[in-house]
């Protein structure tokens, strides 16, 4: 895994589908796949009034830690949560500061295998919300470059 560095991250407003979900064996690991595969069978990201291509997975509503229940979303950048299509979810990325970590290789081990690392690390999380951004460099780079934020405290 490659070290973090401290960003601060402007508000955004992301809209798409969402799912309940937790950390534990078998859920995870099959119910994003599932939102992941949904969010492109069923073009998503045509619904989504976007303001960029950039895609995003937001882990928030956490129960507690990372072992507990959370809400995993798929969808995109968008200029407001106005008028939200039926059947699709908007929430809120909040400024903070985040550590940001950059998945790099076989994906997505790549960025499972970054994630167990801030999990087993000493971050000071917040919990409210952590993000992956899918931008151009995961379509165009053989190395699927993805950007992980995690929330921490101040």
């Amino acid at each position: 895994m490659t070290d973090s560095s401290i960003v601060k991250v402007q508000k955004k407003y992301i809209m798409g589908i969402e799912c309940r979900t937790s950390n534990m064996p078998g859920a995870a690991s099959k119910d994003i796949p599932q939102l992941w595969g949904r969010f492109y069978t069923e073009n998503i990201m045509s619904q989504i009034p976007k303001i960029s291509d950039d895609v995003y997975a937001l882990y928030c509503e956490y129960e507690g830690d990372y072992t507990a229940p959370y809400t995993c979303m798929i969808g995109c950048m968008v200029s407001s949560m106005d008028n939200i299509p039926a059947g699709l979810v908007a929430k809120v990325i909040p400024a903070s500061d985040y550590a940001k970590y950059e998945a790099k290789g076989e994906f997505p081990q790549s960025v499972l295998n970054t994630w167990v690392s801030i999990w087993n690390g000493s971050l000071k999380r917040t919990y409210v919300v952590d993000f992956e951004v899918y931008d151009s460099r995961f379509a165009t780079e053989s190395n699927k470059p993805v950007d992980i934020y995690v929330g921490i405290k101040g």
